[in-house]
């Protein structure tokens, strides 16, 4: 579980690098959303990955925290997803207006030539 996990966030991290440095905007865009889904993998994974165990540990009595899953972890992936959406969303009204003023969508302002 854990070597596909690692794969998937390497994959992840390195298409939305690759799709960061393309010269298009809406490129950008979705290589920031990659790199952002990649992060949030490996903060999920480093919160051990436990199939059907408790988040939260019950009162009383001596607990083995082994057997439960970290709650922190899954709370800060909500919230990164979260503020994923709103930046994502800001990022296309930004990028949707900057094609309105300069005509083209690439980063730069400029086409290049063929």
């Amino acid at each position: 579980m854990e070597l596909i996990l690692s794969i998937a966030i390497g994959v992840l991290v390195g298409s939305g690098v690759w799709l960061i440095l393309r010269p298009r905007t809406f490129q950008l865009i979705i290589g920031l959303c990659l790199l952002a889904y990649g992060v949030n993998l490996f903060i999920f994974a480093m919160g051990r990955l436990y199939v059907g165990a408790a988040p939260i540990m019950p009162k009383g009595g001596f607990v083995d925290p082994n057997a439960y899953a970290d709650p922190l972890p899954q709370a800060l992936v909500l919230t990164a997803i979260v503020i994923s959406f709103a930046t994502t969303a800001l990022f296309l009204v930004v990028m949707i207006a900057s094609r309105g003023v300069t005509g083209t969508d690439h980063v730069d302002g400029k086409e290049r030539d063929k």
